[in-house]
């Protein structure tokens, strides 16, 4: 019999050598992250990613105690689908990027771009590795020049869950979702410090860039997360809406239920001074009255969420009348033109509600740029090329009728209830508008209050019925609210084949 080639022996032993170290690593990691109350980088992966499924890339990059060089790249997959990804791992100098982990982190991004998978970067970072000089700095350029040749080709997602900073901060801000968790998760270009040392200015971390103010405040981030085991099923939900790459359709799957859509017929209020909650709209409509709301914390008085009809996912945008009684500021206008422009990059169809007063009206809004800013949702309706269906479910005013997925702008099929005011106004400000003359004899007679009452219902049945925009062809059938999910799930089932050009891509998703 041949002798063992020693070779192979020297391989074998190797790899043993190789696992060892890998297990000192992961004991290690344990120790330093555990007491802070976070996971490691590689427990992060096992919590995203299904079970036995991960494939480490770039294992042995590095020397010595730091093998990995502070992060844990590979592909894996979700719910059977596949992904690519990224760990930073803090307990190796402190998450650092340096040559070896940014050369890492871009070849598993250019590895998601090649094969058409959506890339998850899991953050935790202390910056810029000082040591290596203009060689990190380099580094987080080339990041950030991938996410953007990246943008509308692959979806892209960012869970923050430790120190995010400086030059670091931009990569995520250019990707899709950014998920933060609470207490553990910090983002700001610049730390408390240098702000103090700058400016004089002290604040904390978490007041200069805590989860709660990049979620509700800033808008930076797209999910507040309880902690890490919540934000990281959070993504596993988001990329079961989504598909691979925008020359895919999104995931089908087997059509859901929906027992709440005769809810809907007294949702209404009579007074149009009521308000209402628009989530159970979506309940009404929406497969097994689910749904996974993106920003909500951020303009509360726009909701935008995915969900499912008959097993198909659709990106829904709609006014929420709690809050500002719906009307469309800067934060709402933003939050939501960005929305639909990733929906429009990858092939999601848009169902739109709408119960809008218009734009909101102010001194401060018109100073921060509402023209230009507000105009965005106008912009990215109009471009949006996929399969667009709306429904006006009680005020629709002035430009926010407009904008909110209007004939207009482009939009397939328009449906409205019965209780929908289609208008340039209000009844009673137009009335107010249009009747001063015979509204000033009334007050003189003492009969104010009842001529008013009368030309608000006259003007309501005569001008603001949306009967009227029906007539026009704006609006193409006034339906029963309890019929709304049969015949938005018609209009999809129509507009699936509508065309579109998902090659070599539409339009990136720019940060708005």
């Amino acid at each position: 019999m041949a002798g063992a080639d020693p070779g192979r022996t020297a391989r074998l032993n190797a790899d043993l050598a190789s696992r060892r170290a890998e297990a000192v690593c992961d004991t290690r990691a344990r120790a330093k992250q555990h007491p802070r109350g976070k996971l490691t980088a590689r427990e992060r992966i096992a919590l995203l990613a299904d079970a036995g499924s991960f494939v480490e890339t770039g294992e042995l990059a590095g020397c010595g105690d730091a093998v990995g060089d502070a992060v844990v790249t590979g592909h894996a997959t979700v719910d059977g689908r596949r992904v690519c990804l990224f760990s930073q791992d803090f307990s190796v100098f402190g998450g650092s990027l340096g040559q070896v982990c940014g050369e890492k982190m871009l070849k598993v991004m250019d590895l998601a771009t090649k094969i058409g998978c959506p890339v998850v970067g899991i953050n935790d970072s202390g910056g810029a590795r000082v040591q290596e000089g203009v060689v990190s700095l380099a580094y987080y350029a080339e990041l950030g020049r991938r996410n953007s040749l990246a943008s509308g080709i692959i979806p892209q997602i960012s869970v923050i869950l430790g120190p995010c900073a400086g030059g670091a901060v931009y990569a995520p801000a250019i990707t899709d979702f950014v998920v933060m968790a609470d207490g553990i998760s910090h983002m700001f270009v610049t730390g408390p410090d240098v702000v103090t040392a700058v400016t004089g200015e002290h604040s904390s971390a978490e007041e200069l860039g805590g989860a709660h103010l990049n979620s509700a405040v800033s808008g930076n981030a797209h999910y507040l997360a309880e902690d890490e085991h919540d934000a990281l099923d959070w993504v596993r939900t988001l990329l079961g809406y989504l598909p691979g790459n925008n020359t895919e359709r999104p995931p089908v799957y087997a059509p859901g239920g929906n027992g709440r859509t005769g809810d809907l017929d007294l949702l209404i209020p009579d007074s149009p001074r009521e308000v209402y909650d628009m989530r159970r709209v979506l309940e009404g409509v929406l497969d097994d009255s689910d749904y996974l709301e993106v920003q909500p914390l951020f303009g509360p008085n726009m909701l935008c969420a995915f969900g499912r009809v008959d097993g198909r996912t659709v990106g829904v945008v709609a006014n929420q009348p709690l809050h500002n009684a719906g009307t469309i500021d800067i934060d709402a206008s933003e939050k939501a033109a960005r929305f639909v422009r990733f929906c429009d990059a990858f092939g999601v169809p848009l169902l739109t509600f709408a119960d809008v007063p218009g734009y909101l009206p102010g001194a401060e809004q018109e100073r921060q740029g509402i023209i230009r800013r507000g105009a965005k949702l106008i912009y990215a309706y109009s471009e949006a090329t996929v399969p667009k269906v709306t429904v006006v479910v009680r005020k629709a005013y002035g430009g926010g009728y407009a904008v909110m997925g209007s004939k207009h702008l482009g939009a397939d099929v328009n449906f409205a209830w019965p209780t929908a005011e289609i208008a340039v106004m209000g009844a009673e400000g137009a009335v107010s508008l249009l009747h001063r003359r015979e509204l000033a004899e009334a007050a003189a007679n003492g009969t104010a209050e009842a001529v008013h009452r009368k030309l608000v219902e006259e003007y309501r049945t005569a001008t603001a019925t949306p009967y009227v925009a029906a007539e026009r062809g704006y609006v193409d059938a006034v339906i029963r609210p309890s019929e709304t999910r049969d015949h938005v799930s018609r209009a999809l089932g129509v507009l699936a084949t509508k065309d579109w050009e998902p090659l070599p891509r539409k339009h990136g998703n720019i940060p708005l």
